[in-house]
């Protein structure tokens, strides 16, 4: 995403400012008529409606009601919340260290969540990762973000978050292009590490890894990584910022995608052959 923060915030405002003007025209109220009902000044809802101001939940409920739109209000909610999550500035939250540069990948999160639908195509997931490959990645972006060094600590809270794929109750489907079991993230020991790791975690029962071959014929083809949490958030990551996308509307595309990759995927044994196929390359 080229856009700065406070361009990303704007549009997320006009959006949910044009969403709720269509709900007030589809009920047949002038901004006044909708104001008087609510009790609110009647500049309010043409500040809300340009993106000017942003309203609060029980904003949102009032203006539903009112305009008999009730239905809608889960949908708009997630839209406001969308407003302040939807792009949160990597280089900023650095300042003070990788350890608090976590984005969606919090341990309350992983805490919550039960479905963990991960789809990468550059690299493996920081969920599987080891913390030899753990250490190259984030080596990398400590300099690269010109952040405090405190990668060892980063590296620590990483691996500890991992516990989570050992809890009851939780899955893990995994989708991989095998061109991120090629990439060399720190040296060929350290990639060889990776994918032993990757061997050993298919055979947890929670863990659920397909790879897409490159040569495989497809239709799906997505442009950037994502992980979808539950049925909740869905988090993408460019190198400076982290994405979240709470929309129900957007979150069911994301789904699909997940879905059309995985018919795509080699599982099970074949995908054991392609890693050990990787390792062989890599033992040469």
């Amino acid at each position: 995403m080229s856009a700065a923060p406070t361009s990303a915030a704007r549009r997320a405002r006009l959006e949910l400012g044009g969403r709720l003007r269509e709900v007030r025209r589809r009920a047949g109220l002038t901004g006044r008529a909708l104001a008087a009902a609510i009790g609110w000044h009647f500049t309010r809802i043409s500040k809300i409606e340009n993106g000017v101001q942003v309203p609060t939940e029980a904003d949102i409920r009032d203006w539903c009601r009112v305009c008999d739109a009730d239905d809608l209000v889960a949908e708009l909610l997630a839209t406001a919340g969308a407003v302040n999550t939807a792009y949160v500035e990597f280089h900023r939250q650095a300042r003070t260290g990788l350890r608090r540069l976590t984005g969606s990948h919090t341990t309350a999160r992983y805490e919550q969540t039960k479905l963990f639908r991960i789809y990468e195509h550059h690299h493996i997931p920081i969920l599987l990762q080891t913390a030899e490959y753990a250490t190259a990645a984030l080596s990398f972006w400590q300099q690269f973000l010109e952040t405090p060094n405190d990668v060892e600590a980063a590296v620590a809270a990483r691996m500890s978050r991992q516990q989570v794929i050992y809890r009851s109750g939780k899955r893990f489907p995994v989708l991989l292009e095998e061109h991120a079991l090629q990439t060399l993230v720190g040296t060929v020991e350290t990639q060889i590490g990776q994918l032993d790791r990757l061997l050993a975690l298919m055979s947890l029962p929670s863990v659920s890894l397909g790879i897409i071959p490159p040569t495989v014929q497809r239709r799906p083809v997505a442009s950037t990584g994502f992980w979808i949490f539950d049925e909740s958030v869905v988090a993408l990551e460019t190198p400076t910022a982290s994405i979240e996308v709470t929309r129900p509307q957007e979150l069911k595309f994301y789904v699909r995608m997940f879905n059309l990759l995985a018919n795509t995927a080699v599982h099970g044994q074949a995908a054991r052959t392609l890693i050990r196929r990787v390792l062989d390359d890599l033992r040469c």
